[in-house]
């Protein structure tokens, strides 16, 4: 086992003449739980997507297990071990948990391209997905249609059809972001009872929520590090309490 699952040295993505990503480098172990966090772009998202392939670094290096990732396709970077969630929910309505669920595993199939492959989810593969539909708390909802979900339950799901893939790095883009504090404590409650072979990196602005989630913090401002520590001491850090809160810092 390598000592860091997702390595990050200095990741750049620019947009024109906008860098959206500017030089973030980090390192997280196996088995960590790690927060993303940062005001309103601060350039998160944007380094998820550069994780995952969404969009292409510009610059800088993606490495997953000691493996360089950084020109891989998305689809690449899931059959390495890479799950994630989007800000926004990104599931079909019109069709039942359990159909979600094979969509999601056939993304990762041989057979998803194939005309003459078998509709239906092998054995191995069903088991897959009543293991994560268990994690996520939806056990006993297969047959729902996904518009008759309330939102968390959406967003449980979305977890879901990540976890059915068997993640080693998770990527959780604002799980509780638009829910119910009743909702949010039972997203937190799945995030906390993730098996710790799964590492997970999620961004969440909910201060207290997010550092309750994890052990270690990274937060960047306007595309570039800030300052990473504990979940104590981002709490007490001046830098990130000044942005966050917009004080300005007395001259010397």
């Amino acid at each position: 086992m390598t000592e860091h699952l997702l390595r990050l040295d200095g990741v750049g993505v620019r947009f024109g003449g906008l860098k959206a990503v500017d030089g973030v480098s980090l390192a997280v172990r196996p088995g960590e739980r790690r927060a993303i966090i940062g005001p309103n772009g601060a350039g998160k998202t944007t380094l998820f997507n550069a994780i995952t392939g969404v969009v292409r670094a510009t610059s800088g290096r993606v490495t997953v297990e000691g493996r360089d990732v950084t020109r891989a396709a998305p689809h690449r970077r899931a059959a390495f071990g890479i799950g994630r969630t989007f800000q926004i929910t990104n599931l079909f309505p019109t069709l039942t948990v359990h159909q979600n669920m094979e969509i999601a595993l056939r993304g990762l199939s041989g057979r998803k391209f194939s005309f003459f492959g078998s509709a239906v989810l092998s054995d191995e593969e069903h088991a897959a997905a009543e293991r994560a539909l268990g994690l996520t708390r939806l056990s006993g909802r297969s047959r729902a249609l996904v518009r008759e979900l309330s939102y968390g339950e959406q967003r449980q799901l979305e977890m879901a059809m990540a976890l059915a893939t068997a993640p080693r790095l998770l990527l959780l883009d604002e799980p509780a972001a638009g829910l119910s504090p009743a909702e949010r404590v039972i997203v937190a409650d799945v995030i906390r009872s993730l098996p710790a072979t799964i590492t997970i990196v999620l961004i969440e602005h909910d201060m207290d929520l997010v550092l309750s989630l994890v052990d270690w913090v990274t937060c960047l401002s306007n595309g570039r590090f800030l300052a990473e520590g504990a979940p104590g001491e981002i709490r007490q850090n001046r830098d990130v309490q000044d942005v966050y809160l917009g004080r300005a810092r007395p001259h010397a």
